[in-house]
């Protein structure tokens, strides 16, 4: 990981972990995400035990989710009231989630949860959406009293089998009546409190490599507010498709790793 003696090795190392820092950030912002499916394996490919990596990637997204909700608070695409609400009960949901690893098994959990999203992946694919310029942030209805319970759920998930409340809050703040591009801005802007409580009970447990940390940090920053850009360029139609993708895909590798077989 530190590259002693040469220089020259050393700054190509810095300069690479910077590019993956960049590509993530990038995906994150643009998905709404936090970036963890992604931070996660990377660390551990590079030879951080799968502990530290988890725990050192919740860190990562604090980092990176403000970044993005900074950058889509200045497009004035964050539902504040929205973002609260999730956040308020994805904290607890977390905490309840992780409690839950210890008596269900998390690999048929998985399994089950990332069959339950395909057909989720596939509704999003072909939900009709507006432009974010055709409604304004003020005129949009949403059923308040069902954000909170939707938070409960993405935090028992986020806690239970190490995904991104994203994966959740996306598709279940367009379901009630947010546009695609509000929806990513604003679940950004809820894992911003998500991640920093989980951060904060890994880094109790000296989880978090500060070093790593300290490494890929730059690199997300930069890429989560280019993310952040090159959402509110893209058509509504065009990021609600990418999204359901990466959500299939997402769901797909969950199911692999539930059965137990070798993906990153």
């Amino acid at each position: 990981m530190v590259f002693e003696g040469d220089p020259v090795l050393r700054y190509v190392g810095y300069i690479g972990y910077f590019t993956v820092g960049v590509v993530i950030g990038i995906l994150a912002a643009l998905f709404g995400l936090g970036g963890g499916f992604l931070i996660v394996p990377t660390l551990n490919f590079l030879g951080v035990e799968i502990h530290h990596a988890v725990g050192t990637s919740s860190a990562a997204v604090v980092f990176t989710s403000l970044s993005s909700a900074i950058a889509y608070a200045r497009q004035g695409r964050v539902h504040y009231k929205a973002g609260l609400l999730l956040a308020s009960t994805a904290v607890f949901g977390a905490y309840i989630g992780a409690w839950m690893t210890g008596y269900i098994s998390a690999g048929e959990l998985k399994v089950i949860f990332g069959a339950a999203l395909i057909p989720v992946a596939i509704r999003t694919y072909r939900k009709k959406t507006v432009e974010p310029d055709e409604v304004r942030l003020g005129e949009m209805r949403v059923n308040y009293p069902l954000v909170p319970v939707g938070g409960f759920f993405a935090g028992i998930a986020s806690g239970l089998l190490g995904v991104g409340g994203g994966i959740i809050n996306v598709p279940f703040l367009t379901y009630l009546g947010l546009p695609i591009h509000y929806a990513v801005a604003t679940s950004s802007f809820a894992i911003v409190f998500t991640a920093s409580a989980g951060a904060l009970k890994h880094y109790a447990m000296g989880n978090v490599e500060t070093v790593w940390l300290a490494l890929l940090v730059p690199g997300l920053i930069t890429g989560a507010q280019l993310g952040a850009g090159m959402a509110k360029r893209m058509k509504a139609s065009s990021l609600r498709k990418a999204f359901a993708v990466v959500m299939a895909l997402l769901a797909l590798r969950m199911i692999l790793k539930g059965l137990g077989l070798p993906v990153p």
